[in-house]
């Protein structure tokens, strides 16, 4: 009776650090969003400072087509910057946040295998199929979390690459310049 309430005291134990490391990394992941946001917010208050004086000097409406030309590109990429620098901050996060989670379900799955080895061992005769069967069982589900853990990090990579690409053809849409017509002389 002892050993099972040492064992449960144990795991309650491990369950709390899990719970708290993951608590904390998405703390920190957070921390990281506020301090990106904040930044973002200030350039956005001094870049629109910088556009009305741009506009208010404005004194031909060449010069407003020139002007407001001249302020997409750097608008766009900061935007995509915000965009993909966020998106980095939570999924670096998620992964953090998921970490601990990895490695306590390694701990309970290799104490479930030792259990299991000490069972088999004290386990009537008989049993043998019945805890082939258990061992058959975990086996599957370790292999179907794998799998599903592989997918889910292959998910990531190509969200990750199709969020470079589409920021870098954001910021190549809207600094390439329109096709302008030409007039037809009649």
């Amino acid at each position: 009776m002892n050993a099972t309430t040492e064992t449960f005291a144990s795991a309650s134990k491990n369950a709390f650090a899990t719970v708290e490391a993951s608590t904390r990394s998405s703390f920190a992941t957070f921390e990281r969003l506020a301090a990106l946001n904040i930044n973002a917010s200030r350039s956005a208050l001094e870049d629109g400072i910088a556009t009305v004086h741009a506009l208010l000097s404005v004194k031909t409406p060449n010069e407003l087509v020139s002007v407001s030309v001249a302020l997409v590109r750097p608008t766009a990429e900061k935007t995509m910057t915000w965009f993909r620098s966020s998106y980095e901050i939570l999924a670096q996060g998620v992964e953090e946040a998921a970490a601990p989670y990895e490695t306590q379900y390694a701990e309970v799955n290799k104490a479930i295998g030792v259990a299991l080895e000490k069972a088999a061992k004290s386990a009537p005769v008989g049993s043998e199929t019945a805890v082939a069967a258990v061992q058959s069982a975990i086996a599957a589900a370790n292999s179907a979390y794998d799998t599903v853990n592989k997918a889910t990090r292959k998910v990531i990579q190509f969200t990750e690459a199709n969020v470079a690409a589409t920021t870098r053809a954001a910021v190549d849409a809207v600094s390439t310049p329109a096709p302008t017509k030409a007039k037809k002389s009649a």
